[in-house]
């Protein structure tokens, strides 16, 4: 596909985990830079905006709505969305497919009657045509859609853009936006707001991932000894977090997290297609599982057919003998 630019502006919603950008956010913001000659208008909902990674990542003007903890729910997340979509003519928004921009974009589409997609592997502007692309069925079907009519949304998955700093960046001034909150979003009160206590490296985040499926059995402690030696996260099948082995905070799938890093190994885990569509974009699959007939050995770089409980502490005694030895 030729890229083309859109010469309307884009609408971004920019995420942040404390007083910094979400790595989804990230993302987004770079894609909007590359799809349009006009503005990329970041809308900000943070107490403390990010001003100087906006800037650097495209943003050419940044709308600020300071709603204070309501702005964690997605309802008044929405109509946030739709009063900063009436200061100009939009030719596309942007936001996170995770949890929250699903229900955003699902929301928010519904009352402007835009088209939406969600989980995009890629987004291009042909022929004055949208283009999305996705994955469906486990990623075995690739899709091409097109979006016409008034602002569609689009929901962008994690990992399929590079982010990357723009030549010339704009300095920003934050400008207030003023939010109608529907009769829904005003019934909704945030009390409190309790932070993950996530230890060690963020599972979205890391670049290893060590997850743990049915087959480790209930023994996640081998599961996280891999991760901690390797330095990386762990993550958990939805049977694993079913069965109260892992946090739900741990579970990869298609009602989990999406993760992409570059390493994944899978402890026990067979392969079903409701947990690879969170992981198949890792750049390196290992799996390890005692089911020859598994269907994650059909897209793992390697695999070894064993029992984890054997595999797994032989693996250990090699890395820690190799370290001994540099």
């Amino acid at each position: 596909m030729t890229q083309q630019q859109m010469s309307s502006p884009i609408l971004v919603l920019a995420d942040q985990a404390g007083d910094h950008l979400t790595p989804l956010a990230r993302q987004a913001l770079t894609l909007a830079a590359s799809l349009t000659s006009a503005d990329v208008v970041a809308l900000s909902l943070a107490a403390t905006p990010d001003v100087a990674a906006l800037s650097e990542l495209g943003a050419t003007q940044l709308l600020h709505a300071d709603l204070g903890q309501a702005a964690r729910s997605s309802v008044v997340a929405s109509d946030a969305l739709i009063s900063a979509l009436a200061t100009d003519n939009f030719g596309l928004v942007l936001l996170c497919s995770d949890y929250r921009g699903r229900e955003i974009a699902g929301r928010v589409g519904a009352l402007t009657e835009a088209g939406v997609v969600s989980g995009a592997s890629s987004v291009g502007f042909e022929g004055g045509v949208l283009q999305i692309g996705k994955t469906a069925l486990g990623g075995s079907w690739s899709m091409r859609i097109v979006l016409e009519g008034q602002t569609p949304i689009v929901g962008i998955a994690s990992g399929v853009i590079d982010e990357a700093e723009v030549a010339s960046p704009v300095a920003l001034t934050p400008q207030a936006l003023s939010v109608e909150l529907s009769p829904e979003a005003c019934a909704i009160e945030v009390i409190s707001c309790v932070p993950d206590e996530e230890e060690g490296v963020r599972l979205t985040e890391a670049s290893t991932v060590v997850c743990g499926g049915r087959g480790v059995d209930g023994d996640f402690e081998l599961v996280r000894s891999l991760a901690n030696a390797l330095g990386g996260a762990v993550g958990a099948t939805r049977v694993a977090c079913d069965e109260g082995w892992a946090p739900r905070a741990e579970q990869i799938g298609q009602t989990g997290l999406t993760v992409t890093p570059n390493l994944y190994i899978g402890l026990g885990v067979s392969g079903a297609i409701h947990h690879t569509v969170g992981m198949q974009s890792s750049q390196h699959i290992v799996a390890v599982c005692d089911d020859p007939d598994a269907p994650i050995f059909e897209i793992a770089d390697f695999g070894v057919v064993g029992d984890v409980t054997e595999v797994v502490p032989a693996a250990l005694a090699a890395i820690e003998e190799a370290r001994s030895q540099a």
